[in-house]
């Protein structure tokens, strides 16, 4: 189930990374590299209660998700990425 806190991380065609919520129209934050895009998703997750991270490779296919507490993960299996 999506939670309304859940933000993605990709990048543009000018070669900006965009750190924005699913369901937003524009971008919350926009920066020159994706580490930094995802260090502040992250803490915006966290200073909101939570959620689940999604970023996009330079593909633009999903290579990671990863569930920032207090959010709920609701897989039982390890997490091997982190």
């Amino acid at each position: 189930m999506a939670n309304k806190n859940d933000r993605i991380v990709f990048k543009r065609s000018n070669g900006d990374w965009v750190n924005k919520k699913n369901d937003a129209t524009k971008a919350s934050t926009i920066h020159s590299t994706q580490g930094e895009a995802i260090k502040e998703a992250t803490e915006m997750l966290k200073n909101s209660g939570g959620g689940e991270l999604s970023v996009k490779g330079l593909d633009g296919k999903i290579r990671s998700k990863d569930t920032i507490a207090p959010g709920h993960d609701p897989r039982t299996i390890k997490d091997w990425e982190h």
